[in-house]
């Protein structure tokens, strides 16, 4: 997936000359025709013929075998087809003859053993050169910035020990990829669509899409609708719901200037014709790569608009009443003087991914990540060898398990060109798992689908992690991060809310979440179970987590100020009858007397309880006797 950018002494400064005065090898003694032969073959080499080159390099060892240059010619060139084995194994062979003579080959024989991940080798070659009292500057200064990056990998190695990992990616097969090149792979969160792009007769690039069935692709085709041109449509990805497609497209008629990024949406004949995100993303620089969070909520994409901190910023707008904010550089902690590119935001809507030459690395553009925190993001970390390699990396998608992660390559089991790829992500680099739930907002009474508001809450910190809106026809879909307790609440203008929630950070299942939620329309008797109302076991002290959504219903109350309601308490069987009737009626206190807190009057609220006279479930289980510990609201007049 990576092209090598520094490309040490390949044919045309093989001979270091500072060290030709110490050394036992003399040029001049070498066979006139295995040097004719070795011009010829610098000539195809320079040509890009590697094959021909290797075969005449081959001649003209078999006719002088102490041809020295013949053999570190052929060192040069397998290593520019990352054959780094054999590439080593003829640089050795040159050493073997004269070391004094190829010293400052140890440069070009240390970035071939790092190809292979023999780093520690690799930083003993770069000291033995530059031990060395006669050296060159040029070889000085580039053995010392090699020198930085060996060490950083051999610390890695030890910081990040993982003996068991084993980096296998595996291609996608027939069904994905093709003679011609395939890459930027994005799956819908579900798994159930994969939509990559293909460069078409290396030229014009269009979108393609697979659909998995029983665990199989079917064979890509073209996205239907008015999405593909002639045109380049490039650096795709398809919304977690499968609803909205983000791209970047060049120098088109509604542009601002080279690539833009755009927006299509699914609709029953296909993709809709693209849509210029607007001013506040799009500028007359470069604006690429974008990336959309699975609440699409924010966008994340790479530009070189002036103002940055580098050559190119990973930048993020959000999504404000259905319009895009300002873009916001995400400053130092992601962005550097060097190029930051490739923005991932996990599912997890909490781990960013994204591509470096500047932070520490292994010499080329490298995958790291970032965590947020505190709406800050973590320092950087390098995913590390052998995901990071010496040359330079590109795009990777992780799926909601955290695990599977994808990625082109031109691998040597390529079927043309770049690949698409998956592979395990190493323990340690993995976002969080993500599970979700989907399903439709409906009116309890009509049936018919509400456009409505969807938010998660994480109980602990009380931070609202995603809020997303449903689509006209009511349908949502909201991701589940493990690892934390959740409040989930659905609402509507002159509805009572849905509450719910996804206690996740002791136990989280396998499986994802299907919820219908009708919504009650507010009037009287309506009512609800408050599932996010926490006491501790037989007390009636509010908990912290239920601060959350007694705030929601202050709200409610706030936005309807001529409701009154009811609270009640109500328990399970265990215990006295008279016990529970006042802890029942303690706890419904409890509320009330925080909604007068905030302001709520007195006069509209009533307090009930009920001990455990009304079960909603068998009290004969744990769960049903969880079921009938709750507390309800009831509107007695609207």
């Amino acid at each position: 997936m990576k092209t090598l950018r520094n490309t040490f002494c390949i044919f045309f400064c093989l001979l270091p000359i500072a060290n030709c005065l110490y050394s036992q090898y003399d040029p001049s003694k070498i066979n006139k025709k295995a040097i004719a032969v070795y011009n010829q073959a610098v000539q195809k080499a320079g040509g890009g013929d590697f094959k021909e080159a290797i075969d005449l390099l081959n001649q003209s060892i078999n006719i002088d075998p102490k041809y020295l240059d013949a053999y570190l010619g052929l060192a040069s060139v397998y290593g520019q087809m990352k054959n780094y084995k054999s590439s080593t194994g003829f640089y050795e062979k040159a050493f073997a003859i004269d070391s004094n003579y190829t010293n400052e080959n140890k440069l070009s024989y240390s970035v071939n053993l790092a190809g292979q991940g023999r780093f520690e080798e690799a930083l003993a070659a770069i000291n033995s050169m530059l031990g060395k009292e006669k050296i060159s500057p040029a070889a000085k200064k580039a053995g010392e910035s090699r020198k930085k990056i060996y060490e950083f990998a051999v610390q890695y190695a030890k910081d990040h020990p993982d003996n068991n990992y084993v980096f296998a990616p595996q291609n996608m097969g027939d069904s994905i990829n093709s003679v011609e090149s395939e890459y930027f792979p994005s799956l819908t969160i579900d798994g159930s669509e994969l939509v990559f792009t293909r460069r078409l007769s290396n030229f014009n690039e269009d979108f393609f899409s697979s659909l998995k069935t029983n665990n199989v692709w079917s064979k890509a085709e073209p996205l239907k609708g008015n999405i593909n041109t002639p045109q380049n449509e490039g650096a795709q990805m398809i919304s977690q719901d499968g609803q909205w497609l983000v791209f970047a497209a060049y120098n088109r008629r509604d542009s601002r200037g080279g690539y833009d990024i755009y927006f299509s949406y699914l609709t029953p004949q296909g993709w809709s014709e693209p849509v210029n995100v607007g001013g506040k993303i799009n500028t007359d620089q470069w604006e690429s790569q974008p990336c959309l969070s699975a609440d699409k909520q924010d966008l994340y994409f790479a530009s070189r608009k002036p103002g940055g901190l580098g050559g190119s910023d990973i930048y993020v707008s959000h999504l404000q009443n259905g319009r895009w904010s300002e873009a916001e550089n995400l400053g130092p902690n992601i962005n550097t003087p060097g190029d930051e590119q490739c923005p991932f935001i996990h599912a997890d809507n909490q781990t960013i991914y994204f591509t470096s030459n500047y932070w520490p690395g292994y010499g080329d553009d490298d995958l790291f990540y970032s965590r947020k925190e505190l709406n800050s993001w973590s320092k950087p970390t390098n995913l590390g060898y052998p995901i990071n390699t010496i040359n330079r990396e590109g795009t990777l998608f992780i799926a909601a398990d955290g695990k599977t992660a994808y990625y082109a390559s031109d691998r040597n089991d390529s079927k043309g060109g770049l690949d698409i790829y998956t592979f395990e992500l190493r323990q340690d680099v993995r976002p969080n798992k993500t599970l979700w739930v989907k399903g439709k907002v409906f009116d309890k009474k009509t049936l018919k689908g509400l456009p409505s508001a969807v938010e998660l809450i994480d109980l602990a910190s009380k931070q609202t992690v995603s809020k997303v809106q449903t689509d006209e026809e009511g349908n949502y879909l909201i991701t589940l991060p493990i690892g934390k307790d959740y409040a989930f609440n659905v609402s509507r203008k002159g509805y009572l809310f849905y509450s719910d929630n996804f206690l996740l950070s002791q136990r989280a299942p396998d499986s994802t979440y299907q919820k219908n939620i009708p919504m009650q329309p507010i009037e009287a008797n309506a009512s609800i179970v408050l599932n996010n109302i926490f006491f501790e076991t037989k007390k009636f002290d509010l908990k912290p987590e239920s601060q959350a959504e007694l705030d929601i219903l202050v709200q409610l109350l706030n936005d309807n100020p001529t409701v009154k309601i009811e609270i009640s308490g109500h328990t399970d069987n265990v215990g006295k009858p008279a016990d529970n009737l006042s802890l029942s009626n303690n706890r419904a206190k409890a509320v009330i007397n925080y909604l007068i807190s905030k302001g709520i009057a007195a006069q509209r609220l009533i307090a009930k309880g009920y001990g455990e006279t009304k079960p909603v479930a068998d009290n004969k289980t744990e769960e049903g006797k969880a079921k009938n510990r709750r507390t309800e609201l009831k509107v007695i007049s609207k």
